[in-house]
């Protein structure tokens, strides 16, 4: 049995590391928010968006699995390119956007470890997560990934550093509420909002295309159906573990906090650094050490995800070769794209733009791309055209919908709260 599990879990991989990436620094940064300005009535949020983002995630693995073609591939050909070069223009600057803040945020947690210059910092950072993508070769450079995603345990291992009403913190997980005001409405926004982001979907469904690609006679299960009842069955363990994984270190994010900053304050938090620095005198130097070094270790994970994802969907919409097993000069385009995103994303810190304002413009570009995208992404998986006799059940198609509108909903309302004449009032 024990063996069967270990077995199990070295198969892990796409699922795993897109949950973990999900928790970078711009997430922590939300959560960190969220706990500090509304304690702990915010933490039912973390098993709301459980079975809607495992859904969602399974749903773009399995169109990469059965098709053997990534997200953009899989659309090539099927909408108007103006529209879908609007979709890829869009996803690249979110996520530019959110790399450069992601790598500042590095930046400023190693400044804090060590002092010295967060520029240079971020600069390095961006280097090392280019040239280890670049590198590798791809089961290599997975291997990273997956051993990176341990970093994460060090927010869980914090917040048990730290006094816990954990009767109280229960209670708020398994019973809703929120307060009515704009404050907190746009609270919750922004949790539900970083933790769907359309760069998963992209970076998950590549990526099981891609691990097809480099198994010996492997093949799509389309075309090619023997293994399916195995590889189908992978893939979820994968994907719910992933997503598992990352709302438990959002949980204990958020938890933190919630019993110290929310506590005694400060409450107004702009970045994770901030909180890593607030955290100091309230939590103690162990635990101000841990959260910081996963920032460094989270921003590490997630910078080659949200640059990868943009040279996968720019190339498949191209129609290049997009893999990461290929070296650059068999792939050029996808490799120019790679370095051309963590070149803009290091630009930003030296350029002065606010981490902050980078992270509210890619989540309102987010939450433009993020919604047509799932429509088509559910309809692509129900299609027997696309997916053959292996399109995605009711049930699933179900909880893709239900994610699908709840971001619908959480968009409008980041709309309707940051409209200039509401905003003003």
């Amino acid at each position: 049995m024990l063996k069967r599990i270990v077995r199990q879990l070295r198969r892990l991989g796409p699922g795993l590391i897109t949950g973990a990436s999900d928790d970078d620094p711009s997430g922590i940064a939300t959560y960190s928010q969220a706990g500090a300005r509304l304690g702990t009535s915010l933490l039912w949020t973390n098993l709301f968006m459980l079975p809607l983002m495992a859904g969602i995630q399974e749903i773009s693995a399995r169109l990469g699995r059965v098709t053997g073609r990534g997200i953009m591939a899989n659309l090539r050909g099927r909408i108007p390119k103006p529209l879908l070069y609007a979709i890829v223009a869009l996803l690249f600057t979110a996520n530019t956007l959110n790399l450069g803040a992601d790598l500042a945020a590095i930046g400023d947690a190693v400044r804090l470890l060590t002092g010295g210059p967060a520029l240079l910092y971020a600069a390095l950072a961006a280097l090392l997560s280019a040239a280890l993508e670049s590198g590798l070769r791809y089961q290599s450079y997975a291997r990273v990934l997956r051993w990176t995603t341990l970093v994460l345990f060090s927010y869980v291992a914090a917040a048990f550093l730290v006094h816990v009403d954990w009767k109280g913190a229960i209670h708020d997980t398994l019973v809703p509420s929120l307060r009515m005001d704009a404050g907190a409405a746009t609270m919750l926004i922004a949790v539900l909002g970083t933790t769907i982001s359309p760069y998963l979907f992209f970076w998950q469904s590549s990526e099981e295309a891609e691990e097809m690609k480099v198994r010996r006679h492997a093949g799509p299960l389309k075309t090619s159906p023997a293994p399916a009842r195995r590889e189908l069955r992978r893939i979820r363990l994968d994907t719910w573990t992933g997503m598992m994984l990352s709302n438990v270190v959002a949980f204990f994010i958020m938890l933190m906090a919630a019993v110290t900053l929310h506590r005694r304050g400060p409450t107004d938090l702009e970045t994770a650094a901030q909180a890593a620095e607030a955290l100091r005198p309230l939590a103690g130097p162990y635990a101000y050490a841990l959260f910081t070094a996963g920032i460094v270790g989270t921003g590490l994970l997630a910078a080659p995800i949200l640059a990868g994802s943009s040279a996968y969907a720019v190339s498949e919409a191209l129609g290049w070769p997009a893999m990461l097993e290929k070296t650059p000069r068999q792939a050029k385009g996808f490799y120019a794209i790679l370095a051309l995103s963590f070149a803009m994303g290091a630009g930003l810190p030296a350029l002065g733009i606010s981490p902050v304002k980078a992270l509210v413009a890619s989540a309102v570009l987010n939450g433009i791309v993020a919604v047509p995208i799932m429509v088509v992404l559910i309809r692509l998986a129900r299609s027997t055209t696309t997916m053959g006799e292996f399109r995605i059940s009711r049930r699933l198609a179900t909880l893709g919908w239900i994610a699908t509108a709840s971001m619908a909903l959480a968009s409008a309302a980041f709309f309707w709260t940051h409209w200039p004449t509401r905003a003003s009032s």
